[in-house]
């Protein structure tokens, strides 16, 4: 009698039906946590997402099925694109556009930067030709996005062309978000030589308020007469940026620039993080979007940089190379490292202002990139 109350007793516990497949996800969950704590990796994205990851793997839970928690937020959250638009709105609260006014030429490096994301296209449609991948177009479109280092333009997009594929997309994405301070740096110095890296550039000018309030407008206006299929990120991002610079809604931009932000950052990375399970992303397509996802954020970053190399030629050497590793779209920490190699060459060699340029252009280029797949590829 007390075996038979003993063994089901055991079958219900955690550690009887924990296999090594969990095991293994929850320790990938517990090297994201590291990273975000110790080496200060964007933890703002790695704390939730890692702590999801962990919460996923736990047997018997169901914290990220359907109905657990993590499967509601990733439901009502994801799947429908609402917490993308809602952290543009945040991005576009929080960023000032006046590098880019200032400098609208730095358009093309952001541009440039995007120029992973459809050499990536390809490289996905060819990985058919391997035993196990079978990525239809929209699948690859999808994919492709990741190389804009631009999470939640490549949720929005995923979640309306390939959904099955939306999760390992998102961690993806989000991932090389993060590890923007490991991958870029040896591509900028292997693109650029010391003379390149050394250049000082001029001081920017001074953008009017009038400026900053009517350029939202003007990028909302060109989306919509051209690339419709890109307005709700592109609108979002216009109109947060609009609740900063017109000086009239205080309140409203705090709150897209803290509690909304924040709350939304919170949950999509837990949503992400439950996209972690063993079952779900231990899988050949998913190590291939892995590896893809690497390869479009290099060719962003190195095409970034050789646009900026074209632009040092351009103009005599008043252009600095590096500042066009910042065309990926992850505001700020692209621009951030941009100045910091910048400073290893020259301790007087002040970047960041001049790279926010690029950087808000790329936020711009990967919506419009994702605008272009979605009215080619969508339904």
């Amino acid at each position: 009698m007390i075996e038979i109350g003993i063994q089901p007793l055991w079958q219900s516990t955690g550690l009887a039906n924990l296999e090594w497949g969990q095991v293994l996800m929850m320790a990938v969950g517990c090297l994201l946590v590291y990273l975000a704590v110790v080496k200060k990796f964007e933890p703002l994205l790695l704390v939730p997402i890692g702590f999801g990851a962990i919460l996923s793997n736990i047997p018997l839970a169901g914290i990220s099925g359907p109905d657990g928690i993590l499967g509601y937020i990733y439901s009502v959250g994801i799947e429908t694109g609402v917490f993308p638009l809602l952290i543009f709105m945040g991005v576009g609260a929080l960023t000032d556009f006046g590098a880019l006014i200032a400098m609208p030429w730095t358009l093309l490096l952001g541009a440039a930067a995007q120029f992973g994301i459809f050499v990536t296209l390809l490289g996905a449609l060819a990985l058919n030709f391997v035993p196990g991948f079978e990525f239809t177009l929209a699948d690859a479109s999808a994919i492709a996005i990741i190389g804009g280092a631009d999470g939640p333009t490549a949720i929005f997009l995923a979640s309306r062309l390939s959904p099955d594929l939306l999760g390992a997309i998102a961690v993806a994405a989000y991932s090389y978000m993060a590890l923007v301070p490991i991958i870029q740096p040896p591509i900028m110095r292997l693109l650029t030589t010391d003379k390149e890296r050394n250049v000082e550039m001029q001081q920017l000018r001074h953008v009017t308020k009038l400026e900053k309030i009517l350029f939202p407008f003007a990028v909302l206006l060109l989306c919509a007469i051209f690339l419709p299929s890109a307005a709700p990120l592109i609108g979002m991002l216009t109109f947060g940026n609009l609740l900063r610079e017109c000086g009239v809604v205080e309140r409203l931009s705090h709150a897209s620039q803290n509690e909304i932000i924040n709350v939304v950052t919170i949950f999509l990375g837990l949503a992400v993080g439950s996209k972690l399970s063993a079952d779900k992303f231990l899988t050949v397509e998913t190590l291939g979007i892995l590896a893809l996802g690497a390869f479009a954020f290099c060719i962003g970053t190195a095409t970034g940089v050789i646009m900026g190399k074209i632009m040092y030629r351009v103009t005599g050497g008043k252009v600095n190379p590096l500042i066009g590793a910042a065309g990926v779209s992850a505001v700020p920490m692209a621009a951030r490292v941009v100045n910091k190699v910048g400073l290893e060459t020259n301790h007087h060699n002040f970047l960041l202002m001049h790279a926010m340029g690029p950087n808000v252009a790329g936020v711009i280029g990967s919506a419009v990139a994702a605008g272009i797949l979605l009215a080619l590829v969508g339904v």
